[in-house]
This record gives structure tokens, C-alpha cells and sequence, in this order.
């Protein structure tokens, strides 16, 4: 049973006492109130004109006969002033006797200004529509305990308006992507989240029973192969925005689940989804956050186009100080690994030693938004090779206060050597790579019906939301983070 305090065992008496009393502690509908917002805004026009409004009492302070409170709702806040001789007895002792911080109320009223120029509702009429037993806390955002933040996100939001800003804008900040796509022809489409083969990108997967299949299922890590099919199928513009999930580590840009934009369009390439980047950043920068530079903690991040650019090998060679070739030698390899003091937890592969060099060394120093471009074949699987060095692929990533956000290619779309790299793929997991993919016969055989010149992006939603609105944290713009879990009733 979860443990309540003097004072919460004293609301809960309340309740008791209420129905006892025939009023409801938890109310009925109240849909035809006007928002604190809407009140705010319209106060004037809204004249001496009865109005009703509801939300949660913030805040109760009493002068004699008479009480203000603070009500809020989700557009904001609204005064309310209670007096004993508008209330009327016994109603205004009832009120002062049972509706505590943190109730849900509905009210009517007339409006005013006080003294202090204040907005304000003199109530006439008061509805329980929903009594809190557990007190809210007075400096819930400074706790030294931030994850209880994150555990009890309901409380959060309750009492830091700065956090509920955060979760409006990430909601426009989604809306407005999906818009600007589908007003240029893209068709949002969903893709199974189970999947027989984990595939799309290189992770470690969760892993599920279907029972009535009596087979072993993955939560997706990535929609990509599922959306190229559809290309095949003639579908030659196509986005989602949805979950991948990863059985990875968690910190402060990793959650397990997260959300992304995933997109593949036909007859286009690497070019094509570069500029795609940069008009969709750039039009939510213009529309939504309207905010071109962010603080971040200690630097400032400029989102002014063009972005940045800069060739893998480059990057290499200017933050690390070593080159693709010299990594493709074991020995060589092992003394950089050990010089940089990186811990390998992965096979000790040539791809996973580059992407780790890459991840630890050079993707820090990628401050303000920068495309690194021409990546080696090793590390990208499913993009097409440069026709002119066959040992580079037609790839950027896109990366901002060293973190990635974006990832695409010019699609490979020759079914032989897809096959001949998911075949070396293979061959990496039967060395004990766990986290590459296992062969997927039916992709290839996909890709055999013919699948047009295309061009692919994913952008990593919780990351944008990150960087545009200068958050250091993943957990602070996903609403339940995926946390170490404790006793249920703590």
C-alpha cells in the first residue's frame, strides 16, 4: 500500500467526509469553461459577463473573510478571489474547509481587477471536480534527485511551466514536420514494429516470443527496410515518424525507445535529402522556435544555412589524427584504441573500430550543424557506392553539439550487392558481432523486382527537440524516460 503522510491522510479523510455529505470528490463534466488563457486575453470583451473556468488550485491564501487563489490550466493561469459574503455561508466555510492546493476545481464568476491590477475572477459558484490526496512540493525543479523528476513526470509538468513549454514545443516542433512533408507530396505511412529479422541498422535489438507463431520477434531498431519495399512498390514518396528501440546504454542523448523520422523518396539522391535537412531545420527554426541561434549549456549553436561540411576522412584526420588505412591494421588499430583510451564493447570488427574512433574522437568537435560526407563502404551497409571510388558510399550524417541527428544515403538499390554485403554482414555476427544483422532474404528478393535511384533520411526527433530548444538531456524532452526500476510503492 503506498504510505501517505499526516497531512495526505487528512485529504483522504476529506473524501470520506464529502461523499458522506453527497458531493462527489471527483466531480462530473465540465466542458463548457473557458480557458485562463482565453479569460486573460479577452477580459475586456468578456466584461461583467458571468464566466466559468476550471484547472488546479496552485496556491490559497487567506485574509480574513476573504481568500485568492491561483487556478491553472494548460494555457496558463487565472486569479480567483473568494469572499464570504459573495460565497455566502455556510458555503464559504465548507470552501475554506475542504479545497486544498492541488485540488481540480471548476468555478463561476464575474470578472475584475484588483487593486494591484491583477486579472481576477470574484467567484460565485465552486465545483469539486477532482480532490488531491498527495501535497504538491514547493521546490520540485531544484531537487537533488533529478530522476524522481522523470519517475513522477506528472508532477513535473503540475508545477514547472518551463517543462510543460517544453513538451508543447516538441509537439509543434512534430506537427510541423509532418506538415511540411505532406504539403510536398510525401505519404506518412506505418510499418510493423515487430519484426522476424532485426534489421536496418546496426544495433542490438530486444527480443520477443510470439506465441501463437510459436517464433522469436524484434522490436524494430530501424523502419528502413520495410520503406524501401514500399518503393518498390511503386510508393515513391514515404515518411514515418514513430518508435525505433535499441537494447542499448542509456545517457543524457541515449534512450532506449526513441522517435524518428525515417523518409525515402524515388529519382532522388545524397543531394536531394541534404537539402531536404536543411529546408525542413530551417522552416521549423523560421515558423516554430523562430530562434536561428541556441544556447547550449556553455557555447551558442548557429542553425544559419548552409550547414557545414566536411568528407569522413577529413574529419578524421583533423580531430583524431589518424587515417581510415592505418585503422584497417589490426596492431595499428589496437595501439590508436589504447592511445585515445576508448573501451571497446563491441567485436573488435574494422567497422565497429572506425565508428568508435569517429564516435569518441571527431563527433565532439561537431558543434554547430555540420553533414559529414563521403563514409567508408565498412560502416554503411545499404548505401550505394561512389561511382568513382567504390570504396566510399554516397552517405552523410548530420551532426550538432557533437551529437548525430540525421542520417542518409543515395539508396542502394543493386540486389546483388546488397546480398553480397548482408552476406559479409553475416559472416561479422558468425564471428561474434551480435549486433549485425542476420541475412534478409526476402529485402533482397525486393530489391530483385527492381527499386528506383532513390534518396533516404532519418532525423532523430528527440535530438532536434534537444538542440533547438538548447536541452542537455534526452530525458528532459522525452515525457517517461526509460529508468532503473525501484519498489512500486515507494
Amino acid at each position: 500500500m503506498l504510505e501517505l503522510n499526516e497531512v495526505e491522510q487528512s485529504r483522504k479523510e476529506k473524501i470520506a467526509e464529502l461523499r458522506a455529505q453527497g458531493v462527489d470528490p471527483f466531480g462530473q463534466s465540465f466542458s463548457d469553461a473557458l480557458s485562463a488563457e482565453y479569460i486573460s486575453g479577452h477580459f475586456d470583451e468578456l466584461g461583467t459577463s458571468v464566466v466559468r473556468a476550471r484547472g488546479r488550485v496552485m496556491a490559497v491564501r487567506g485574509h480574513g473573510r476573504a481568500t485568492f487563489m491561483v487556478l491553472a490550466d494548460m494555457g496558463g493561469h487565472i486569479q480567483l478571489y473568494v469572499r464570504a459574503d459573495v460565497l455566502q455561508e455556510p458555503a464559504y466555510e465548507w470552501f475554506r474547509k475542504y479545497i486544498d492546493t492541488g485540488d481540480i476545481v471548476g468555478v463561476e464568476g464575474t470578472l475584475f481587477v484588483t487593486h494591484t491590477g491583477e486579472k481576477t475572477i470574484s467567484v460565485t459558484r465552486l465545483w469539486v471536480l477532482s480532490k488531491a490526496i498527495r501535497t504538491l512540493p514547493e521546490k520540485w525543479h531544484g531537487l537533488t534527485d533529478v530522476e524522481l523528476r522523470y519517475r513522477q513526470r506528472y508532477v513535473d509538468l503540475i508545477v514547472n511551466p518551463d517543462v510543460r513549454h517544453v513538451f508543447e514545443m516538441r509537439s509543434r516542433i512534430v506537427s510541423h514536420m509532418r506538415t511540411f512533408l505532406t504539403e510536398r507530396g510525401y505519404l506518412e505511412v506505418e510499418t510493423p514494429m515487430l519484426h522476424p529479422i532485426a534489421g536496418g541498422a546496426t544495433a542490438r535489438p530486444f527480443v520477443t516470443h510470439h506465441n501463437a507463431l510459436d517464433q522469436d520477434l524484434y522490436l524494430r531498431i530501424a523502419p528502413e527496410l520495410y520503406l524501401k519495399r514500399l518503393l518498390v512498390g511503386g510508393l515513391e514518396k514515404v515518411f514515418e515518424i514513430n518508435r525505433n528501440f535499441r537494447n542499448e546504454g542509456i545517457d543524457t542523448v541515449h534512450n532506449p525507445e526513441f522517435t524518428m523520422m525515417e523518409l525515402y523518396e524515388a529519382y532522388s539522391d545524397l543531394a536531394g535529402m541534404m537539402q531536404l535537412a536543411e529546408d525542413v531545420i530551417g522552416d521549423i527554426v523560421a515558423k516554430v522556435t523562430m530562434k536561428e541561434q541556441v544556447v547550449m549549456e556553455d557555447h551558442e549553436i548557429s542553425f544559419a544555412r548552409p550547414f557545414a561540411r566536411i568528407s569522413f576522412d577529413d574529419a578524421l584526420h583533423t580531430y583524431a589524427g589518424v587515417g581510415l588505412e592505418e585503422l584497417r591494421d589490426d596492431a595499428t588499430a589496437r595501439k590508436k584504441i589504447a592511445e585515445f583510451g576508448i573501451h571497446m564493447d563491441k567485436s573488435f570488427e574494422y567497422a565497429n573500430v572506425v565508428n568508435e574512433v569517429f564516435d569518441k574522437m571527431v563527433q565532439p568537435h561537431l558543434v554547430n550543424p555540420t553533414f559529414v560526407v563521403d563514409y567508408p563502404i565498412e560502416v554503411s551497409p545499404l548505401a550505394k557506392r561512389q561511382a568513382d571510388n567504390p570504396q566510399r558510399v554516397y552517405r552523410f550524417e548530420l551532426f550538432v553539439d557533437g551529437m548525430e541527428l540525421g542520417n542518409a544515403f543515395t539508396e542502394l538499390n543493386d540486389p546483388i550487392d546488397q546480398e553480397q554485403r548482408f552476406e559479409q554482414q553475416a559472416a561479422a555476427k558468425a564471428r561474434g558481432d551480435d549486433e549485425s544483422p542476420a541475412m534478409d532474404f526476402d529485402y533482397v528478393r525486393a530489391l530483385q523486382y527492381g527499386m528506383p535511384p532513390a534518396g533516404g533520411i532519418g532525423i532523430g526527433i528527440d535530438r532536434l527537440v534537444m538542440v533547438l530548444l538548447g536541452v542537455a538531456s534526452i530525458r528532459e524532452v522525452v515525457l517517461f524516460p526509460q529508468l532503473r526500476s525501484r519498489e512500486t510503492a515507494e
